[in-house]
């Protein structure tokens, strides 16, 4: 039997060669995700239950890249976290949040704590605008039960735009009137959209977000393979996902090619993410299924033990390279999944083959992850598992099935760990510290852009003694 040598991330350097990149900020680092999908930065946050939700997919579709939203929580929830995502930034929302005349106060206060909006349009039954209640309106009103309609500022007393209104005209109303919302209304008050001046001031003051043509963030959606992951997949796309991600461990299976299959044939025009393989043989089967970019990846991150206790894998960098090898020719991009444990690593993956790399335990210690702190001897830590763990396992199962008796328990053979990691502030900062490493490392390979850094890149095999050379200072600090 012919046994292939497998590489990690460890188990090489890049070769510094002579570069013309005279400053890292010449480096350009956007990327394709998968197909009709652009990314500013190579990076996107895993579908983890402890690393990526709304506040996650926000942060980091602002910062250039995209997030995930994981799938272990009921439908209604994950497409209100979509939804959130979608409206964080819109120059007009075309469904803004709305509420009946007969909510009652309590009911709004809850409401703003749950969406984190700060205001409501109140409507009709025929969806035609009555009146707006902000945060001021019920702040001080003591009598939770009152209607929503005796605290408002009733439409008579708005200023509104009509369903054209451009951003000029929406900047000058919103400025001449001090204003922080313009619903915009046909002429019998038909409800159409809205603008705030928040989000006006965004688009006025452009940043390096990730957004689609409505000027709105990207966000993707993860999926299973079984049970109503059609129906997921349906109401993520009615309420604007991006992009769909099959989440399934072994993603070289009868199961998943049948599942990509499905998806596809209802939606079509919607890019779908397939994984995780990391063979030659599963980029092919998911791509002649219908896979826009493939995730590789078996094994490498950090709370995820399937190649211990199933032996099965393979190491990332080897994987990454036959995978990216296999799906070159057929234009559709890879996606390293696991095993990023520094800023090189993403310099090696990209160079590689990658197109992205998607990050979990780095990012699972931010404010924004939505996990939740500890703290042990004074150092601050916060909760991350895996997808595999035996907590994930019962939480999905509790979900598919919504029982769980004491055999069905024993019988999970987790794949995933759950722990620990150090606490380590905003997500700002850990990604501008990755990026600020991947553009080094592209100028020490005289790469422009990543499509240079590919073919420029060349590796070298280091030993042990070598990577203790390159390693052993971060015991020391």
């Amino acid at each position: 039997m012919e046994l292939p040598l497998g590489l990690t991330y460890d188990d090489v350097l890049l070769l510094p060669v002579k570069t013309p990149v005279r400053s890292r900020a010449e480096v350009d680092v956007s990327t394709v995700l998968a197909k009709g999908i652009r990314l500013n930065i190579p990076i996107v946050s895993a579908n983890m239950d402890s690393v990526t939700e709304s506040t996650m997919a926000i942060a980091m579709a602002r910062l250039g890249g995209i997030g995930i939203i994981h799938r272990f929580m009921s439908i209604d929830r994950q497409v209100a976290e979509v939804k959130r995502v979608k409206r964080a930034e819109a120059y007009v929302i075309e469904k803004p949040y709305t509420i009946s005349p007969d909510t009652r106060v309590s009911e709004v206060r809850q409401l703003m704590r749950d969406t984190g909006v700060s205001g409501f349009l109140v409507v009709d039954s025929d969806n035609r605008l009555l009146g707006i209640v902000s945060r001021r309106d019920v702040r001080f009103v003591n009598h939770d039960e009152k209607m929503v309609t005796e605290v408002m500022t009733p439409r008579e007393k708005l200023i509104v735009g009509s369903p054209k209104t451009t951003l000029e005209e929406a900047m000058r109303l919103l400025g001449e009137h001090k204003l922080e919302k313009l619903p915009l209304v046909e002429s019998d008050w038909s409800l159409k959209g809205l603008i705030t001046a928040k989000d006006v001031e965004r688009v006025v003051n452009p940043s390096n977000a990730a957004k689609d043509s409505k000027g709105r963030l990207l966000v993707g959606a993860a999926i299973g393979v079984r049970g109503d992951y059609l129906e997921r997949a349906a109401k993520l796309v009615e309420a604007d996902v991006d992009v769909l991600v099959l989440d399934i461990a072994h993603g070289h299976s009868e199961a998943a090619i049948e599942a990509i299959r499905r998806v596809k044939t209802d939606f079509p025009h919607v890019p779908l993410i397939a994984g995780n393989v990391a063979t030659r043989e599963g980029t092919l089967d998911l791509i002649q299924a219908g896979a826009d970019a493939v995730k590789v990846g078996i094994g490498p991150g950090a709370a995820c033990t399937t190649r211990i206790v199933t032996g099965a894998g393979v190491p990332q960098l080897t994987a990454v390279m036959w995978c990216a090898e296999a799906a070159s020719g057929m234009g559709i991009p890879i996606i390293a999944d696991g095993g990023i444990k520094h800023p090189g690593d993403i310099t090696k993956a990209l160079a590689a083959g990658a197109s992205t790399v998607m990050i979990g335990s780095l990012l699972a210690g931010t404010d924004e992850s939505p996990g939740y702190f500890v703290v042990r001897d004074g150092v601050k830590y916060k909760a991350y598992r895996g997808m595999a763990s035996l907590g994930a396992n019962i939480r999905r199962r509790l979900l598919e099935r919504g029982d769980l008796d004491a055999e069905s328990v024993a019988q999970i053979v987790p794949e995933g760990v759950e722990s620990y990691v150090p606490y380590r502030g905003k997500v700002e900062e850990v990604v501008n510290h990755l990026v600020g490493g991947l553009r080094s490392g592209m100028s020490y390979c005289g790469a422009r852009n990543i499509e240079e850094l590919r073919r420029n890149a060349r590796f070298i095999r280091i030993t042990e003694a070598g990577a203790a050379e390159s390693f052993d200072k971060l015991k020391q600090t």
